[in-house]
């Protein structure tokens, strides 16, 4: 099963804006709930990035396996911030592209609060899998282990 959690922390480092934890099926992503929004969201650009640039992780669209080594379409993740009503990121999925458009008004907190409902939503999908020390993980359910 895929776990991805956001929360908004005060014990990152100094100047350290966002961080992101990958485990087996698990992404824990920490931002800083005390620096602005637009700053939290450009470094999270680049950790994000920087996560899908590792290549373990995929995206099924239609029948093709859509991964960061993809020729003209490398797997990216995009947050977006926009000025607009809506308080809960709407989500938007293409071939290799996932594009999260955030209200610019919330403040990171909200920010990371608003985005747990939206990335289970997203993740529901079954579209997505990590390679991880050889394992495929996806987010159908865990086999049922014998006693």
């Amino acid at each position: 099963m895929l776990d991805v959690a956001y929360e908004a922390v005060d014990d990152l480092p100094p100047g350290r804006l966002a961080d992101i934890d990958e485990d087996k099926g698990r992404i824990r992503v920490r931002l800083d709930k005390d620096q602005p929004l637009i700053d939290v969201v450009r470094q999270l650009n680049i950790e994000i990035d920087q996560l899908m640039a590792s290549s373990h992780w995929f995206q099924l669209h239609g029948d093709e396996i859509v991964s960061r080594a993809t020729p003209g379409c490398p797997l990216r993740i995009q947050y977006i911030l926009k000025d607009w009503p809506l308080d809960e990121p709407a989500v938007t999925e293409s071939r290799g592209v996932v594009r999260v458009y955030i209200n610019s008004a919330l403040t990171t907190a909200q920010f990371a609060a608003a985005m747990n409902p939206a990335t289970k939503k997203q993740l529901a999908g079954g579209r997505w899998f990590q390679l991880y020390a050889g394992e495929i993980i996806d987010n159908s359910p865990e086999p049922m282990s014998q006693v």
